[in-house]
């Protein structure tokens, strides 16, 4: 590849984004490609800190702007240390949740004004939206099932009321209708069909990608 390539996954809570993105990762790599993972937040040993206070329980009396600025500041901090070297080396990047995760999270959820939003990550990331990003889409009710069967304790978003969940889900169906980049995928699959129906698609994207530019 001459340049990089960005792919973002985004969706509610337990959709199974990481298991596929270790997945994706590994196929690449197989496939030649040098590949950087990341998420957000937490991609970095500040990112960290801040994912901390963020998902903390405790911390659930947190300001709505206050929660936007944190994952905005940790956006920056990833960026800076891994998404814009990796790319301007030619790599893949694939992170867990990008700026969508804001629009939707704080625009949709939090009910804050989405351009507002937009123009906060325009500056912050500039140029560097996603080339491709992959939606996996569940009913609220099973992706909170999941989710929870996954840890020992809910964390601060995973606690929030059924219908913040469904606004976060609405949100981010209607960004699919309107982001030709966005591509949705039933994550009510098991493992290996969701596996393969994203490496058909991804694959494909970057064929025609690789020969556009």
């Amino acid at each position: 590849m001459d340049s990089g390539y960005l792919i973002s996954f985004e969706g509610g809570e337990g959709t199974g984004k990481s298991t596929q993105i270790d997945l994706l990762s590994r196929r690449l790599k197989e496939a030649g490609c040098e590949v950087v993972v990341t998420k957000e937040p937490g991609g970095t040993r500040i990112g960290e800190k801040i994912r901390k206070i963020l998902l903390e329980i405790d911390n659930k009396n947190m300001d709505s702007f206050t929660e936007l600025l944190l994952y905005t500041a940790d956006r920056a901090q990833d960026l800076a240390e891994n998404i814009k070297p990796a790319l301007k080396k030619g790599k893949i990047v694939l992170t867990d949740r990008y700026i969508d995760s804001n629009i939707v999270y704080q625009g949709y959820g939090r009910k804050i004004d989405r351009r507002k939003i937009r123009k906060l990550n325009n500056w912050i990331a500039a140029e560097y939206w996603p080339d491709l990003t992959i939606l996996l889409d569940i009913e609220v009710e099973k992706g909170l099932k999941r989710a929870r069967n996954l840890s020992n304790k809910e964390d601060r978003l995973e606690a929030e009321i059924i219908d913040f969940h469904r606004r976060i889900r609405r949100g981010y169906q209607e960004l699919a209708q309107k982001e030709n980049r966005i591509i949705k995928f039933d994550a009510d699959k098991t493992i290996e069909e969701l596996h393969s129906d994203i490496w058909r698609k991804v694959n494909e994207q970057l064929t025609v990608d690789r020969n556009d530019k």
